[in-house]
């Protein structure tokens, strides 16, 4: 019989075989104080390292957990979506491997979500990166709302709480996980923002280079942009009543 879970953790993982047991502890260390069911949904994304092993041993150790493994490296946003297809909560959260996420703002998270919306964003106001990559996520958080008339002061931040119904139902594309916030509000969803911990990586390498990102998320921005202009809206006045079927 399928468990009913209040909330499921959705972490992609590649090459992060240093800090998925820290960040296993850390989870149960934040959630479990909460009284509430929850699973954590690992999404090995090809990776080549021992990560694979790894998430096996805490699926065994940990009841909560399980995972899924691709054949191979599809991506940051194949791995949210193939992770939230598996969710089995009402609602999800995400973030990353890498331990730059703080677990323990989850809590509060919730709280927030629980006031009666769809979708709760953490805004990590203190960032630990190198500069260069802190100017020039501000720089892309700059343009991307100028374009698609946000006011999300973090859009790249992992740390979200979503409805699971909602977030299964927005366009799907390389690059998807950058703009989240509107592309749940274009499915209607009211969202909020909270502050957040950020922490230095704790072991490992970043994936992704600066310029790599400038380039993906100029291209990306310019479709999200599109969708936004080709979007539309209808309500039922009447509706004729059901026919039986023969």
């Amino acid at each position: 019989m399928t468990k009913n879970y209040d909330i499921s953790l959705v972490i992609p993982v590649y090459n992060e075989q240093d800090n998925l047991r820290k960040l296993m502890q850390e989870i149960d260390s934040a959630l479990e104080p909460l009284n509430i069911p929850y699973e954590v949904v690992f999404v090995d994304d090809g990776s080549k390292d021992a990560s694979l092993s790894v998430l096996n041993e805490i699926s065994k150790t940990y009841q909560a957990a399980r995972y899924i493994s691709f054949e191979e490296n599809r991506g940051q946003s194949a791995a949210f979506c193939a992770g939230f297809d598996e969710a089995l909560a009402p609602r999800v959260a995400t973030m990353d491997a890498d331990l730059q996420n703080d677990p323990a703002d989850l809590p509060a998270m919730l709280a927030l979500y629980n006031e009666g919306y769809d979708m709760v964003i953490g805004w990590r106001m203190k960032r630990k990166d190198v500069w260069i990559k802190r100017v020039g996520s501000k720089i892309a958080n700059a343009i991307r709302n100028k374009l698609t008339k946000e006011s999300v002061k973090d859009t790249g931040c992992s740390l979200k709480i979503m409805r699971t119904e909602m977030v299964r139902t927005i366009p799907r594309f390389n690059g998807m996980h950058r703009f989240l916030p509107t592309l749940m509000k274009m499915q209607g969803a009211s969202v909020s923002e909270i502050k957040v911990n950020h922490r230095p990586r704790h072991q490992g390498e970043s994936k992704y280079g600066t310029l790599d990102r400038a380039m993906a998320g100029g291209y990306d921005l310019l479709g999200v942009r599109w969708l936004q202009s080709r979007q539309f809206s209808y309500s039922v006045k009447e509706r004729s009543g059901e026919k039986d079927n023969l």
